[in-house]
């Protein structure tokens, strides 16, 4: 369980853009949620909007090819999305107005520079999200991980300055080799920790990726947990800053996730099987109010 400074408390999230932009869901998954709450209830995840960043980006979705950028391969999931959004003036407008921290809890996750990201951080302060997620890697925007890392200090440190949220760091396994320092530095600025993706190539070295021709993409799912939960279990292990950690796909993974660090979360596997997610953490709930009846 994660407590942050404002009070929210959560044990599942749903990561970064696994519920769409607004943190409601894809329309897919609302309309699941019609049907019949057993199925989808997102009340049950502290959401994280999709990342969004200072000018909108292209990116690589289409709306009227939304699987284009998107396989399914087995135990897993390779995206190659590419940062594809509205840039900061459109997403306020669209979605800041749905943001309440009592009736739609939602974390912002936000990318870019730390001037762009302390304009977007000022812009927020005036809606009603949770917390801000700064997004420091994502495997497929084309920007070095190098520099991504030498910025990551920097950028936290520039938004705790005007930000009157709690600050989630979200970190890529690439910069494990990095990490030490700059956790050390983001002690007492970041609540919590977030993990991204694994590169194509860090997990399949030998194999082409089904996205090449959009630069490889980033996999998630059980065939990454090994190098998420291990990312995961080394920034448990340099500092007493919570850890979300990522990757829950099958109802086990749950207790060896607690085990690693402090809070769950779900992913892709929200966009394989939408109603798993729900059914697993109902079923944690229920396990657990038997647990506590029978002491």
């Amino acid at each position: 369980m994660i407590t942050l400074s404002n009070g929210i408390r959560f044990r599942f999230v749903a990561a970064s853009g696994a519920l769409g932009n607004s943190g409601l869901g894809w329309l897919a998954e609302r309309i699941l949620g019609l049907l019949s709450k057993k199925l989808f209830d997102p009340s049950l995840f502290l959401r994280f909007a999709k990342t969004f960043t200072y000018d909108p980006r292209k990116g690589n979705f289409r709306w009227y090819n939304p699987f284009g950028c998107v396989r399914f391969i087995e135990d897993g999931v390779v995206n190659a999305y590419g940062l594809t959004n509205v840039g900061r003036n459109r997403w306020c407008r669209r979605y800041g107005r749905l943001l309440n921290s009592k009736k739609n809890p939602v974390a912002v996750s936000i990318s870019g520079n730390p001037e762009e990201l302390r304009e977007i951080a000022i812009m927020l302060n005036d809606f009603d999200c949770v917390a801000v997620e700064i997004n420091g890697s994502c495997p497929n925007d084309g920007s070095s991980l190098l520099e991504k890392a030498k910025l990551a200090v920097r950028s936290v440190e520039t938004v705790k300055a005007v930000t009157r949220f709690p600050i989630v760091f979200k970190w890529s396994v690439v910069q494990s080799d990095i990490a030490e320092t700059a956790v050390r530095e983001m002690s007492g600025i970041v609540e919590a920790f977030a993990i991204n993706s694994v590169p194509w190539k860090r997990i399949f070295s030998d194999k082409v990726s089904p996205l090449s021709h959009l630069g490889g993409g980033g996999v998630s799912g059980k065939v990454a947990q090994p190098f998420t939960w291990g990312m995961a279990k080394l920034l448990k292990n340099l500092s007493d800053i919570p850890v979300i950690v990522p990757g829950a796909w099958d109802y086990s993974d749950i207790a060896i996730m607690e085990e690693i660090g402090d809070a769950v979360s779900f992913g892709s596997i929200f966009m394989k099987n939408p109603w798993r997610p729900t059914c697993f953490v109902r079923r944690y709930i229920a396990e657990q109010k038997q647990t506590a009846g029978s002491c």
